[in-house]
């Protein structure tokens, strides 16, 4: 089984043909789900409504219809009969509406992720309150309630203004183990500065202590009655343990002739992580972080899944991953990871975040064209997801898509910075078949509408001469740095998988970029 990689396509059918049984040791999912049309979705339209191609990439999940039914009678002619039962009831109380289809959706693929997890495995279902509460008893009937570990509270936001209701700013994320013995590190929080506060002793070292009581006196279960150094008393200890105690120095002798436990504070590892986390803040517009993806997750919070329910070198999988988080925050912490997306926009983002994260690192995607034929089948399918890729294949940002609203010209970006402070554009308009020399002329206009310096068009056919030759009418840009690029440059699908790339200066990331001012950084973060 190959790690580090990336999948296209159904994570279903991902799951059966590529990961095998008892293979993953944990597993973090953020399913999408159409909660009154607030969709899970990686970009927004420019004016600010959902991506309508991502959206059509899940309308049968969200929509009951000939393959919900279709699904929902594989889980019963095949499923394990606890399940059968638990989805034939939710359909009695629902009925076939979005809900169902969501929940039959899941219910399989909940089945298989139980299949390749160890055993020793954990999963984690992030959701909201909208379908925790059918989501909790399905993974029950999976998973087993033996095998519930906590519902976890995670405040995802300030407070919120819900007119009528109290304000919604929390999300669920239901822990499963498959079995009773599971991978398990304990977190713990730093104290709060009251709790500090208290160890207000100190030794010549320097280290801080508090005293507690060694005496068994008013307890229940009575205590070790003897004396120690002159003191008699019912301890708490046997006299073995006061004299270990003794040698290593924590014992306190007060002046009103008592014996007090000292305990220090460099000892104590700190509050023990309960299930209320409310420590996390959620991705702001000023976070280094942020991508743009509206329910893009914090990497502290997938981090500390990470850290608890898994060692390095472990595999984890996040089967509708996004743009990533989970694979970042894996690939920081030394695990192996495995990442599925139906989207090439998802998949193009992830790649972007993963090469300008971490420099040199190595990776497979299974499911992309390899070939000029996969490229042109591909176009034929779906022309959104052809544009997301071939972005992907120079690095570029995508803009968002066309499939509602007005055309902007523009697919997507890409980012460079060759003076101080100053993040600068080269538009990209990508064609996938019927070019002419009128994109080019588009593509002019554009640029000069946007203030950009350069323009990139990706064409799937061969360009015509008329095409190079108003292409070079735009002149060049002159990179503060001494060289001249050409500012409108035509690259073919057929170039890129050779392996030709744009000629632009180099760019930044803003998600990883140390030696880049906040100033630019939050003017590059603008504008993606």
């Amino acid at each position: 089984m190959d790690t580090n990689v990336l999948y296209y396509g159904d994570n279903l059918e991902i799951l059966k043909k590529y990961i095998p049984e008892n293979a993953i040791d944990l597993i973090y999912l953020d399913p999408p789900f159409n909660s009154k049309a607030t969709y899970n979705v990686l970009f927004k339209e420019p004016t600010g409504e959902s991506s309508q191609a991502q959206i059509t990439a899940f309308e049968d999940t969200w929509h009951w219809g000939e393959d919900s039914e279709r699904t929902f009678q594989n889980i019963v002619d095949n499923a394990p009969i606890d399940i059968v039962q638990a989805i034939s009831t939710f359909r009695k109380i629902i009925h076939e509406n979005d809900m169902m289809a969501y929940l039959t959706m899941m219910c399989i693929r909940l089945i298989e992720l139980k299949r390749v997890l160890k055993e020793t495995g954990s999963i984690y279902l992030h959701c909201d309150p909208t379908a925790s509460h059918y989501l909790k008893i399905l993974l029950d009937s999976i998973f087993n309630p033996e095998n519930f570990r906590n519902e976890i509270i995670w405040k995802r936001t300030s407070a919120h203004n819900d007119p009528g209701r109290y304000g919604a700013n929390i999300d669920n994320l239901l822990f499963y183990t498959k079995s009773s013995n599971w991978t398990w590190n304990q977190i713990y929080l730093p104290h709060d500065e009251a709790y500090i506060a208290r160890f207000n002793h100190k030794d010549s070292d320097g280290r801080l202590w508090t005293d507690d009581n060694l005496t068994a006196k008013g307890l229940s279960g009575g205590g070790y009655e003897y004396e120690y150094k002159g003191i008699k008393s019912l301890w708490r200890c046997p006299i073995g343990t006061m004299q270990k105690l003794d040698a290593e120095g924590k014992l306190h002798f007060t002046k009103a002739g008592g014996i007090r436990l000292k305990r220090y504070l460099d000892e104590n590892q700190g509050t023990v992580l309960q299930s209320l986390w409310d420590d996390i803040p959620p991705i702001n517009s000023q976070a280094k972080e942020r991508l743009g993806y509206p329910t893009q997750k914090p990497e502290a919070l997938l981090e500390r899944i990470i850290k608890a329910s898994s060692n390095e070198g472990d595999i984890v999988l996040d089967p509708f991953c996004g743009c990533g988080t989970a694979l970042v925050a894996a690939q920081k912490l030394n695990r192996k990871w495995i990442g599925i997306d139906i989207t090439h926009l998802a998949i193009s983002t992830m790649k972007w975040r993963l090469d300008r994260m971490f420099p040199g690192i190595q990776y497979k995607v299974i499911g992309e064209p390899k070939d000029l034929m996969g490229a042109k089948e591909l176009a034929k399918q779906n022309k959104y997801q052809f544009q997301w890729w071939a972005l992907s294949l120079i690095g570029a940002r995508p803009y968002g898509d066309k499939k509602k609203g007005a055309d902007t010209g523009i697919d997507g970006y890409c980012y460079f910075m060759d003076e101080k402070d100053k993040v600068k554009t080269a538009i990209v308009s990508v064609k996938g078949g019927g070019t002419s020399v009128k994109d080019i002329r588009d593509l002019s206009g554009v640029i000069d509408r946007e203030k950009a310096e350069m323009g990139i068009f990706l064409t799937l056919e061969e360009p015509t001469k008329p095409m190079h030759v108003e292409a070079t009418t735009k002149g060049f840009y002159k990179s503060p740095l001494g060289k001249e690029y050409t500012r409108i440059q035509i690259l073919t699908i057929e170039d890129l998988l050779s392996g030709k790339k744009p000629d632009i200066p180099p760019w930044i990331s803003p998600v990883a970029n140390p030696g880049v001012s906040k100033k630019a950084e939050g003017q590059a973060v603008k504008m993606l």
